[in-house]
């Protein structure tokens, strides 16, 4: 709807429908007075324009209307004060014409025509001015404060008020509203009392009784729901729990509050709504409250989305609020790095280290700088460079051990390899993953014995290892030349993992070495089939394996 509320012809037989319409407008603005919910706000609005489409001659359509429309923004104060000028022009005896014209003046500053008007409207009211003399005392009030008033102002300040507070009683309706407001308030009062006596006894089925009444008997649904919705979330009732902060938010969609209660949740508990959280992080965003961790965690959706671009802009969003949070740093740089744009990434991970706000955590972001550089870069050095600074932050991390001895590894630097898991190892003798790198280390470096005793170790540790399972089979056949006791860990690693090719391979191997020609025949036949979908070996050489087979 346009600024100016455009007076139109007249016709009779629309009288009874703006009638109607007011009605309904007066119903759902006192609604809105009492609950302040927006759906109340915009039935509200939606009628007195109705009203005013029907019926332009009647007075407090307008006034009414410029209220409701310049508390939601829709029009300015000027604006405001020419309808309800235009309202006073219609009827120039309406006591609440004259009283909103001098609300808004008074709002502009104006406030010697918002005196005016006030006092036209005390004149008119008579003994039911207690209103206009309340609100005049305001305005005097908001002049002393603004102006520096003078003696006469605090005077007459005290006169309105006092006159004001005592003519309030004939005032019926202020009266009326007054009443409304303590009977609703009382009901909201005895149901919160109530429910909150059973959730406090943890009698949670009887206090959500109690709130279901409450939404049915009062009009303050979004209150009600919001508490049944905390209590399912008390009881991990989860699906019940968005349900009513749905309901919460249909009611009242500015519910910040809730809105964060119900991303947080479907984060949470169901993230497979991604779509829906997302508009729930969005909708805050007009809060502009907390902006920065709403980009951060619109960031991580858009990851799990997979929507690259995206993601990398919330990152930056979040950033350019906040340049100096580590963790923002480090998701733009993890979501550069999954946009495959790496020199940006590093250059996130590198600020992120350097604003260090905890030793553990970036020990953690050295590791994934670290990869970046042994894994895309090819920089050994730097890679090891980083490895070796998230160990000085973090003398426990178990991981960058094991990330060191990998980069030493492909560089075949055997003996910085061996140190490294062997620090690992030193650090948790429990977990497997060193000792079957260790093996492998030793096994390069001709240490047979030993790399024996870490695969066997790894094996105690994790019998469900398939590689380990493998690799030791490959030292018993090829270390100790024991075909038998090879195939055993051979046909293990099979058995693991159905689709090993190279335990096929190896199985193959070993029974070719026992004489098992038809064995080693369907193993090398079934390394064949897998490795047309791994390629992981040479296909040309167990073709001529399985050939020799046969070859008489």
């Amino acid at each position: 709807m346009s600024e100016q509320i455009l007076l139109q012809p007249i016709q009779a037989a629309n009288s009874d429908k703006a009638k109607e319409a007011l009605e309904k407008a007066r119903i759902a603005h006192e609604k809105y007075l009492i609950r302040q919910q927006n759906c109340d706000l915009e039935e509200a609005i939606e009628n007195y324009i109705d009203a005013v489409k029907y019926d332009p001659t009647m007075p407090e359509s307008y006034y009414r209307l410029a209220t409701l429309m310049w508390e939601q923004g829709q029009i300015s104060l000027d604006t405001a004060i020419e309808q309800c000028k235009t309202a006073i022009s219609l009827a120039p005896q309406n006591v609440n014409a004259h009283l909103y014209t001098g609300f808004f003046m008074k709002m502009a500053q104006d406030f010697k025509s918002a005196e005016t008007e006030f006092k036209s409207a005390i004149k008119m009211g008579k003994l039911k001015s207690g209103r206009p003399r309340l609100i005049l005392s305001q305005s005097i009030l908001q002049k002393i404060n603004a102006k520096n008033g003078t003696a006469a102002d605090y005077l007459n300040f005290l006169y309105y008020f006092l006159s004001g507070s005592l003519m309030l009683a004939w005032d019926r309706p202020s009266m009326k509203m007054f009443y409304k407001n303590m009977s609703d308030d009382f009901s909201v009062f005895s149901y919160n009392t109530i429910g909150g006596f059973l959730e406090k006894f943890k009698m949670y089925p009887s206090a959500e009784n109690v709130y279901r009444k409450a939404i049915a008997a009062t009009n303050h649904s979004e209150i009600f729901y919001s508490k049944m919705g905390d209590l399912a979330l008390k009881n991990q009732e989860m699906d019940l729990t968005i349900d009513c902060y749905r309901k919460v938010l249909e009611a009242n969609p500015l519910n910040r509050e809730v809105l964060i209660k119900l991303a947080t949740v479907l984060q949470t508990y169901f993230p497979e709504n991604t779509d829906e959280t997302i508009d729930c992080y969005e909708k805050l965003l007009e809060f502009d409250i907390d902006t920065p961790q709403i980009y951060y965690e619109l960031g991580h959706l858009y990851l799990r989305k997979e929507d690259k671009i995206n993601s990398i802009s919330a990152f930056k969003l979040a950033l350019e609020r906040d340049s100096d949070n580590p963790f923002y740093n480090n998701s733009l740089a993890y979501a550069y790095s999954k946009a495959e744009l790496y020199d940006d990434a590093i250059e996130h991970y590198q600020k992120a280290i350097a604003l260090n706000p905890d030793k553990e955590w970036t020990s953690i972001v050295c590791q994934a700088l670290g990869s970046i550089y042994a894994e895309i870069k090819g920089n050994i050095e730097a890679a090891v460079s980083t490895y070796q600074a998230g160990i000085i932050l973090d003398p426990n991390n178990y991981d960058l051990y094991i990330s060191l001895g990998d980069v030493h590894m492909a560089a075949y630097d055997l003996d910085n390899a061996i140190r490294a898991y062997c620090d690992a190892i030193t650090l948790n003798p429990e977990d497997y993953r060193a000792y079957s790198k260790a093996g492998i280390a030793l096994w390069e470096k001709d240490f047979l014995e030993e790399a024996l005793v870490s695969f066997h170790k790894a094996i105690d540790l994790n019998p469900d290892n398939e590689f380990a399972q493998n690799n030791l089979g490959i030292l018993y056949l090829d270390g100790l030349g024991d075909a038998e006791e090879a195939l055993e860990y051979f046909e293990t690693a099979v058995e693991l993992n159905p689709s090993y090719t190279l335990a096929y391979f190896n199985a193959g191997r070993a029974s070719q070495a026992m004489g098992f020609i038809n064995d080693a025949a369907n193993y090398y036949q079934m390394a064949i089939d897998l490795n047309k979908i791994t390629q992981d070996l040479d296909e040309e050489d167990i073709q001529t394996r399985l050939h020799k087979l046969f070859d008489i």
